[in-house]
């Protein structure tokens, strides 16, 4: 146990982007780092965050995050951060050398799934992605109406 009382491998969801299993085929998921400020820390666990908009990109090496849109502190000084900057990922090499080649080349998109705060840092769970097509979405939703149909029908068996 941790001096706040909580288990050290807890994580809690700050946020997640919905949409986006909706939209998207997920290829693989990974877990990055975010960098920060101190205001943009305290504004994502007041909930102030939107993640509709937000996609990774590979620029000179580095992987950023961009269009993640996470709002002003109430009660920062009046050098508040921007809401809409883009964001540094923090990745090993490897995975960056990685990711560059699987987006370059396959034309995979990177898309943030989640964040969350895993022992006391600010995570996000990103996803390499191919879009989905109107019929795949269908598919989908169809899916689901026939397995919620079955379950009903297997609760009045019970």
């Amino acid at each position: 146990m941790s001096k706040s009382g909580a288990a050290p491998s807890e994580v809690k969801v700050l946020a997640k982007n919905r949409r986006a299993r909706h939209e998207f085929n997920i290829e693989e998921t990974f877990e990055a780092g975010l960098v920060l400020a101190g205001s943009e820390v305290k504004s994502i666990r007041a909930g102030k965050i939107a993640m509709v908009d937000a996609y990774g990109d590979i620029y000179k090496g580095e992987a950023w995050i961009l269009g993640l849109d996470i709002g002003t502190y109430d009660f920062s000084h009046a050098r508040n951060h921007e809401a809409r900057r883009k964001r540094k990922l923090l990745l090993n090499r490897r995975e960056i050398d990685r990711l560059t080649g699987q987006v370059q080349e396959k034309g995979l998109t990177l898309v943030p799934l989640s964040l969350y705060d895993k022992a006391g840092r600010i995570k996000v769970e990103l996803a390499l992605v191919t879009a989905k097509q109107t019929w795949d979405k269908r598919q989908d939703q169809k899916k689901k109406e026939s397995d919620r149909e079955i379950e009903r029908a297997m609760s009045r068996r019970r």
